[in-house]
């Protein structure tokens, strides 16, 4: 059977979704010595694949995701190779595509934040975007063979929206890497230096440094995330240093206006961070702070807790179910339940002892080779349905 994935958000260039499209790829490789696989990519990230088992093939394809190209010109492009199933790892699948597929929905936060504050553009404009995105999801989930979604909050929040959905949703759970990178030490002091993170430089050793404490934040500040947050909690906390990082968009230049208007001295923006460098951030993290007001998954926090960090994470979404007893949570909205939080975290090493424990424990439910299975199996089942 020819199996057809759309990977245009592959690698860094598509944050999450990105990690999640590359890891199922990197994992089918392994676990489907049967179909046969083209992988759709950009020109951006075409060399970031290299496939290792001979049944898949990569396609480079010009069509960017959520343009008019990708709904008129993307769908005969893929409708050339009459596959037998075509994956689309997000909601944006080209109304003109009519042949078997199946998409994975991440979350429905458009549909809960129909925000104007969520875009550059005028109002105008983004209602225009939202009919249209829509129109699209709509399509998506009603069209496809099957919908595979990253939680059951968000199986739960699909069904809530659009009820005829009840016996076409599965869950998969998506993973992370049970592994860091390591940099020689010198590197990892050099890089904590350029980030002011580091009081004393007189030792080669990094253990023996003395590296200031801070709260770390890793991912987009889109007006879910709920950032703004940070510069009260740093307002409340002027001995203690949060980090955060993250590519700097319109969202965050915003946010970093905000902070040098009210002369904010402990806010640190790093802007991307390769894994490398991230993984150094996160290891001598005094906790991660996550205060989103919804979440699909929640893959940073599981980052997080590989690397031996507490987590301080909101209540809302589906934090509570991925992270289970391995975080302390607070209500996003409550600025005073959140300093409580933080500041027993900060103070308590038996707090942190035994969040760091259960981190451990919690990240060994999630598996990228099995989410990949569990994908397979999918493809399997659909392929040999009907055509609608």
């Amino acid at each position: 059977m020819k199996i057809g994935i759309d990977a245009r958000f592959y690698g860094s260039i598509g944050k999450g979704l990105g990690r999640y499209t590359e890891k199922l790829i990197t994992y089918l490789e392994q676990v489907d010595t049967e179909n046969e696989y083209v992988i759709f990519l950009l020109q951006e990230n075409f060399d970031e694949y290299i496939p290792k088992n001979n049944r898949f093939r990569k396609v480079v394809t010009k069509y960017k995701w959520y343009s008019l190209l990708e709904q008129i010109f993307f769908p005969l492009q893929l409708l050339s190779y009459r596959f037998d199933l075509m994956h689309f790892p997000h909601f944006n699948v080209p109304l003109f595509y009519w042949r078997k597929f199946v998409v994975t929905i991440h979350d429905l936060i458009l549909l809960h934040y129909p925000t104007a504050k969520n875009t550059t553009h005028s109002h105008f404009f983004y209602w225009i975007k939202f009919l249209a995105y829509r129109v699209v999801i709509s399509y998506a989930l009603y069209r496809s063979e099957h919908v595979i979604a990253v939680s059951h909050f968000t199986k739960k929040d699909i069904i809530a929206a659009y009820p005829s959905m009840t016996d076409k949703v599965s869950v998969i759970y998506e993973a992370v890497d049970d592994w860091c990178p390591i940099l020689p030490q010198n590197e990892m002091i050099s890089f904590l230096d350029q980030c002011h993170l580091i009081e004393n430089k007189t030792s080669k050793n990094i253990i023996s440094d003395e590296i200031k404490s801070y709260v770390l934040y890793v991912g987009n500040a889109y007006p879910h995330k709920n950032l703004d947050i940070f510069l009260e909690l740093a307002k409340q906390f002027p001995l203690q240093i949060f980090v955060l990082v993250g590519r700097e968009d319109f969202f965050y230049k915003r946010l970093k206006k905000r902070v040098e208007e009210e002369n904010i001295e402990n806010i640190f923006f790093l802007g991307f961070v390769d894994d490398q460098r991230l993984s150094i951030l996160y290891r001598f993290a005094t906790c991660y702070f996550f205060p989103s007001l919804y979440e699909g998954f929640g893959l940073p926090p599981l980052e997080a807790m590989v690397r031996g960090v507490p987590v301080v994470s909101s209540s809302r979404g589906s934090l509570p179910e991925i992270l289970g007893d391995s975080a302390i949570y607070f209500d996003p909205e409550n600025i005073d339940d959140a300093k409580q939080k933080l500041t027993e975290v900060l103070i308590s090493d038996t707090l942190r002892m035994t969040l760091i424990h259960r981190g451990y424990v919690c990240i060994k439910q999630y598996s990228f080779r099995r989410m990949a299975e569990e994908t397979r199996d999918v493809y399997t089942r659909n392929m040999n349905t009907k055509e609608k």
